[in-house]
């Protein structure tokens, strides 16, 4: 899912998106709860009408931003109390609160309010966070409204997988639509992080979807699905793009590197997307040292059709029945090989 944070993939427009593949794209409840509020996205027809898009909508639940707020946040049995980033005002989310504001929002996939949890931590905090998490998860389904809107309970327990299976226990039997894997790529290894990513989803009945929250390179998407995921966020297509690193088949492109300044290939000989077939990395980097904005705007177009492609060759891989076969193709292919067994 590209990232939307504020009702807008950065650099882009949604008629991009539509053209270079994409089927849903990710907002954000926090960010659109500050500015420019739920109520007035709602009484301007929902958030696909006020911003111009017509497939599908994940809205995440604010717990990872209040997280990363902790400095102005404080947790308790109730809810979030935390101070605005924009102006310091005092403010309160309880979970019935956060599944409000994304029904107000209209979102097609709405999460839970979770408690998320620093790497490292103690057992006892990880515990105590964990169990908070499905208590407040009980409270979410139990508010949500009948407006066909879809549920995610967020799987917590941090890098301890007796305490990812008590919450994937406690979260499968309150029962939701789908089930998200939360508190992972925190700081923590790859190798840790695709170990819990792993035990996790063997621990979730198949026929529901499995979201790892905010992951992330090529080949963590790629070992992520090797490990039973379904379905992804990050921001790094679009902000990396907007830094002038782009993502190819063939590994990691700096476009401001000198190496690039008369190079007459678009950025990924295979690739297909607008920019690739229009522009030369010679182009691209003249734009990104120049600081011009269309820059941020073609680069992102590439990144994100190249993640929304892998994607797309991921699934018919697997439909095919020969998703070995591509994974050891995309290892082949790439200049820093980095397989993980």
């Amino acid at each position: 899912m590209p990232v939307g944070t504020q009702a807008t993939v950065k650099a882009i427009t949604p008629e991009n998106l539509v053209e270079l593949g994409a089927e849903i794209i990710l907002a954000n409840t926090y960010h659109l709860f500050l500015r420019p509020g739920h109520e007035l996205i709602r009484d301007l027809g929902g958030l696909h009408r006020f911003m111009n898009w017509d497939r599908p909508i994940l809205t995440d639940s604010g717990g990872f931003q209040i997280f990363s707020l902790r400095e102005l946040a404080k947790i308790t049995e109730e809810g979030a109390s935390f101070k605005s980033h924009l102006d310091g005002s005092s403010l309160f989310l309880s979970p019935e609160d956060a599944v409000a504001v994304q029904e107000a929002l209209g979102a097609d996939i709405m999460m839970c309010l979770d408690t998320c949890i620093p790497y490292p931590a103690d057992r006892n905090e990880t515990l105590a966070a964990t169990e908070l998490t499905s208590r407040w998860a009980g409270r979410s389904r139990a508010t949500q409204k009948e407006t066909g809107q879809l549920l995610f309970g967020i799987v917590q327990g941090g890098m301890y997988p007796d305490m990812r299976a008590l919450a994937v226990e406690q979260l499968l039997e309150i029962g939701f639509d789908g089930y998200a894997l939360g508190g992972l790529s925190v700081g923590e290894s790859r190798e840790l992080m695709l170990e819990i990513t792993e035990h996790t989803a063997q621990l979730l009945p198949q026929e529901y979807s499995i979201y790892l929250m905010g992951v992330g390179t090529p080949e963590d998407l790629v070992e992520s699905v090797f490990r039973g995921v379904d379905m992804f966020d990050c921001v790094m297509p679009t902000r990396n793009a907007r830094n002038g690193m782009l993502f190819t088949s063939r590994g990691r492109v700096v476009i401001k590197n000198s190496q690039y300044s008369n190079d007459p290939r678009p950025p990924d000989e295979s690739c297909g997307c607008y920019t690739c077939r229009n522009y030369s990395r010679a182009y691209l980097r003249h734009l990104y040292m120049s600081r011009e904005i269309l820059a941020y705007h073609l680069n992102t177009i590439h990144n994100l059709y190249y993640f929304v492609s892998l994607m797309g060759a991921m699934r018919e891989a697997i439909e095919n029945d020969t998703f070995l076969q591509f994974r050891n193709n995309f290892y082949a292919l790439r200049q820093e090989n980095v397989y993980y067994t």
